[in-house]
């Protein structure tokens, strides 16, 4: 009997794959951005809007829930306001650039600068005003859309988690990481509509168009730099 010595070879394409779908991900995110302001720019979202404001106020216009509850959404959109945003960014450059990842420094550094870029550019274009249906509980300035808390805090802290989370080899470690990137993105962009600065629709498509920013950036950019933690052993083995 013959016996065939050639063997089909079936190798994963996981770390290309998984490129190709952060891409695909980063695409549908402007896809879906875009679909947002066309709606906006359209006064389909006035009723949406003005729901999602008053949905925290009572018939007075007053917030609803404890005074403590207050203070926390103050803390949280604290964390995505420019001072603390970028202390954490920069953190995580020199960070990198002290691993030796300088490749993937940079990669950090521009993507968080041009998207801060982005985000003003899209403020100048579309040129919405912010919302006066409830008052304002904290002070806020400049153009409403998109939410420029919104797209900072998804753009600065998935970075951060698409840059360190390879360094784990840990499945469950690294699903940690981007879930609380992605949770606090997401309370950071709730809670400027809980203080009565944005429409719902400005951190919808604030969040969406920062996320979307990272992403692409890591798919692109990321790839071609250091193998951050490639070759890490699992503890667990």
């Amino acid at each position: 009997m013959a016996v065939s010595n050639q063997t089909i070879s079936h190798e994963p394409s996981g770390p290309a794959s998984r490129r190709w779908h952060t891409l695909i991900a980063g695409c549908l995110c402007w896809v879906l951005f875009a679909m947002v302001a066309w709606c906006v720019k359209s006064g389909l979202t006035g009723s949406f809007d003005e729901a999602g404001l008053r949905l925290w106020r009572d018939a007075n216009l007053a917030p609803l829930g404890p005074i403590w509850l207050g203070a926390i959404v103050r803390a949280v959109t604290d964390i995505g306001d420019w001072p603390l945003r970028n202390v954490f960014a920069g953190a995580g450059v020199i960070a990198l650039a002290l691993l030796g990842r300088r490749h993937s420094a940079a990669v950090l550094f521009f993507t968080v600068v041009s998207g801060w870029i982005a985000n003003s550019q899209l403020k100048l274009l579309f040129e919405r005003e912010r919302p006066t249906i409830v008052p304002h509980l904290v002070d806020a300035s400049g153009l409403s859309f998109p939410s420029g808390h919104s797209f900072n805090a998804a753009l600065v802290y998935l970075s951060l988690a698409l840059a360190f989370a390879p360094f784990s080899s840990r499945q469950n470690v690294r699903v940690a990481i981007f879930a609380g990137s992605t949770g606090l993105s997401i309370a950071i962009a709730a809670s400027r509509v809980w203080l009565g600065v944005h429409y719902p629709s400005d951190v919808i498509a604030g969040w969406l168009a920062g996320t979307g920013w990272a992403l692409i950036a890591a798919a692109l950019f990321l790839p071609a730099a250091d193998r951050v933690g490639a070759g890490l052993p699992d503890p667990d083995r």
